[in-house]
């Protein structure tokens, strides 16, 4: 079905994930799935139209790095910083959840997204004050990242909010003993990473998330524990999010997310897989973003390794990320983004049928 469709744009995307969604709220006989999903489709739409407004009065414009695509110098000044409008409204929501329920795994959920959101924020910031595409220097911000991660991680390990036994299906589990803290680290710290090496192109890590956060939604309803369907909720609302802001970030992009949302949006997918035990699917409906982060692993430990031994550094790829390989190879932007929500959508369809069948 999915190949059939010849273009598949935002509109396409929007009308398959709303639709995967009805059913899902039918079969779960739970129709506040679909009604969060779309009430915050709604907030997003008119927080990311009237925030664009703001960030352009206060001229907060992206900054292109001089290494990157020719073609990419066209995006120079476009508005950045787009997050904020992405991450409040969902810090907004966990925040009155949490005032009535009072729980110390969304306490956490909420430490982990806010600490992402603002070592993003200040990244941005001063990208934008000094003019180039650098804001924090990488160790600053891995330093930043890993204390966040670790308070996230000791609090929730001591209370007991984090299983070792990282669940596969209902009868096989993989005990990970002590791993699951240097594990906890890696999903965490590598995920909101790995999101944030994937906003290079054009509605890329919008539209992928918006499919991850479904399909992690739905992942968890099919636990059927009372007591996660609340995450269920976050995800679908944050799936609803992701869409109204990719109706302004999809090509050619009026507003890009910028750190502020790529570094908080990888915390959110770590943080609920965490503490919902989620960590298998996860791995398999964030594969795409795992797949982008290694290629630039493998890029730069491919060209020190034979600059070492040659003294004249190779490269694997053409540009890493995966993505600008593609570019550098002629492959048109939008075709890029297109195949990237395909394959992520079959993904999503090969974790929860996993998850059913193991």
């Amino acid at each position: 079905m999915i190949g059939k469709i010849k273009q598949f744009n935002f509109k396409s995307l929007l009308i398959f994930n709303t639709f995967a969604l009805t059913v899902t709220s039918y079969l779960f006989n739970n129709f506040i799935f679909l009604g969060v999903y779309l009430l915050f489709y709604c907030i997003s739409l008119f927080t990311t139209k009237n925030g664009l407004k703001i960030i352009k009065k206060f001229h907060l414009f992206q900054n292109i790095r001089n290494e990157g695509p020719a073609n990419h110098f066209k995006k120079r000044n476009t508005p950045t910083m787009g997050g904020i409008f992405l991450i409040i409204p969902f810090l907004i929501f966990t925040l009155i959840i949490n005032i009535h329920l009072n729980s110390i795994k969304l306490f956490l959920l909420l430490v982990s997204i806010l600490g992402f959101f603002i070592i993003g924020f200040f990244d941005d910031y001063i990208s934008i004050k000094n003019k180039e595409n650098t804001g924090l220097k990488s160790n600053e911000k891995f330093i930043f990242q890993s204390i966040i991660a670790m308070i996230f991680i000791f609090i929730a390990y001591e209370k007991e909010l984090i299983n070792p036994l990282i669940t596969v299906s209902e009868t096989w589990g993989i005990d990970t003993n002590i791993f699951i803290f240097p594990i906890s680290f890696l999903v965490l710290v590598g995920l909101s990473n790995s999101v944030n090496l994937s906003d290079g192109l054009d509605g890329l890590t919008g539209g992928c998330s918006a499919i991850i956060f479904y399909g992690l939604g739905t992942e968890i309803l099919i636990k059927e524990q009372q007591e996660l369907i609340v995450f269920s909720i976050l995800c679908y609302s944050m799936s609803g999010i992701c869409l109204g802001f990719l109706k302004y970030n999809c090509y050619p992009a009026k507003i890009f997310m910028g750190d502020t949302g790529s570094l908080s949006i990888g915390a959110i997918m770590g943080s609920i897989a965490l503490l919902t035990n989620s960590l298998f699917t996860l791995c398999i409906f964030s594969g795409l973003f795992i797949i982008e982060s290694l290629s630039v692993i493998i890029q730069v430990g491919f060209f020190k390794i034979t600059k070492k031994l040659s003294h004249n550094g190779k490269r694997i790829f053409l540009m890493a990320p995966l993505h600008h390989h593609f570019e550098l190879k002629g492959v048109k932007e939008t075709k890029i983004v297109e195949n990237f929500w395909k394959i992520n959508i079959l993904l999503v369809i090969l974790g929860i049928v996993l998850k059913i069948n193991l």
